[in-house]
């Protein structure tokens, strides 16, 4: 186990469990040759998203109301990713650190659906407010950091899986599904669709325009496109685990305990590690009774390793019978503990990394400067850096044309990486490659080449937080190529 301190470059502390194999499978090396045939082409549309997580179904949705028409693949029987069958229902921070949201549009929008008894977070008047008592509460809620409180609400996954859908729906895409992007289809240089598979077998869907929002960037990786993989290996970004909840309990008991008998509660910690070994403590959710487990972090795996993903998932279960255990004996607040769920999304933090046109980098942290072609605008991960800027062009593939990328696989360095993978970035990017995919289409143009101003006026006209600074730069008449 390595234990990662919080820095002003890293949020949370944490703990890291190193691999380890419950069980040795080998591979064969033989091959097996697919015989060729005629694929049915299912539909053809304007704009193919591949993958309905935050990012996926933001880029959807923003490319349906900008007039294109729309296609949504998602492999599971839901929207959201991550931030619903991922567990991952502590959204992070949405405000910067003078409680300004610079995360806002489509997060507005989706988070405003939920109804009052499904998103727990401070109200406005207190984002960014520094009162150390007011402080102290939000720090134990996932809501407060570095002594100054944040928008970072809990969730109820259910009903944001149905707000998203429902989003979706009412924007006029047409949504599939149990469909899983396997192969694209990539004509001169130009990705125009994908083979997807599904119980009907396999089939393609024609589009002028793809986003990749499969959080691996297995459209671009399997285009040609080149990647990066290289991690932060003081960070949790590369780790993966499985979340689960925990009802019965008592929220208000366990925090009471965890933050009023410190002593105590580092001494239960000790005892857990020892106990369970790959131990993890509990935040909160939307409600008081229910408790959310992350899931101990795990490195040493890979995300696009079949058997990886599958040791991963073996120990995570295994892990939440244990803390079960452990907890209704131990925990104050947990006596009468049972499992509610487990996730049925994997947590996978990082896999692949696009070569995109532009690129984040941790350089352009402490300028904060508005880069010309910003989209979006994500809070810093600290008090001591200024907001920072999100560039078209990081989402923007630096060979292939009739493809954009958003999420958390978007071109980025490793230490960016850390905070671009959160669900409020996500829902930013999928923004803003969701209208730029439309207004391609419109415009009769690659994606690199959609003129920034016309891109950053929709956005704007989307309630997107920009900056002056940024469509000041490009000014309403310029048309800017990323080529």
């Amino acid at each position: 186990m390595k234990t990662i301190e919080r820095s002003d470059e890293r949020i949370l502390s944490s703990d890291i469990f190193e691999s380890e194999r419950s069980y040795v499978g080998q591979r064969s090396a033989q091959c097996y040759e697919e015989p060729g045939r005629s694929i049915p082409v299912h539909h053809d549309c304007d704009v193919l998203v591949v993958g309905g997580g935050p990012a996926g179904t933001a880029a959807a949705v923003s490319a349906a109301r900008q007039g294109a028409r729309v296609t949504l693949l998602e492999r599971y029987n839901h929207l959201g990713g991550l931030s619903t069958g991922g567990l991952v229902i502590w959204i992070d921070r949405m405000t910067d650190w003078a409680g300004v949201p610079t995360i806002r549009g489509f997060a507005e929008d989706v988070l405003g659906r939920l109804p009052s008894d499904a998103i727990a977070g401070p109200m406005p008047e207190e984002w960014g407010i520094q009162d150390p008592t007011r402080a102290a509460y939000w720090a134990q809620r996932t809501a407060a950091y570095h002594g100054i409180v944040t928008w970072s609400p809990t969730i109820d996954p259910e009903r944001l899986k149905l707000a998203c859908q429902e989003m979706v729906l009412e924007s006029k895409v047409r949504l599939l599904f149990h469909g899983w992007g396997s192969v694209p289809i990539v004509q001169d240089g130009a990705v125009r669709g994908m083979v997807f598979e599904s119980k009907e077998g396999r089939m393609a869907i024609r589009a002028r325009v793809v986003v990749d929002c499969t959080g691996d960037g297995d459209v671009f990786a399997r285009a040609g496109q080149q990647f990066e993989t290289d991690i932060e290996a003081n960070d949790v970004h590369h780790c993966m685990n499985t979340s689960w909840l925990f009802g019965g309990v008592d929220m208000t008991r366990w925090i009471e305990f965890k933050a009023g008998q410190p002593e105590q509660f580092t001494e239960f910690m000790r005892r857990g590690r020892e106990s369970v070994g790959l131990f993890e403590r509990p935040f909160v959710s939307w409600r008081n009774d229910v408790a959310l487990f992350m899931g101990p972090r795990q490195s040493g795996y890979s995300a696009l390793n079949v058997d990886d993903l599958t040791e991963v998932e073996i120990r995570s279960h295994r892990l939440m019978a244990a803390h079960l255990e452990f907890f209704r004996n131990n925990a104050p607040g947990f006596e009468h503990a049972y499992m509610l769920t487990s996730a049925p999304q994997i947590g996978v933090r990082h896999t692949r990394r696009l070569v995109g046109v532009g690129k984040m980098l941790r350089s352009q942290w402490d300028s904060g400067q508005p880069l010309p072609d910003e989209v979006g605008v994500t809070p810093a991960v600290s008090p001591k850096f200024p907001n920072i800027s999100i560039p078209y062009g990081a989402l923007v593939p630096q060979a292939l044309n009739g493809l954009l990328v958003a999420g958390r696989h978007l071109s980025c360095d490793a230490n960016s990486h850390g905070f671009m993978r959160e669900i409020p970035q996500c829902w930013t990017t999928g923004q803003a490659a969701g209208t730029a995919a439309a207004l391609a289409v419109s415009a009769q143009v690659e994606p690199r080449q959609v003129d920034i101003a016309k891109l950053q006026t929709a956005l704007l006209r989307q309630n997107v937080f920009l900056r002056p600074g940024a469509y000041e730069l490009v000014g309403q008449a310029e048309v800017t190529a990323l080529a």
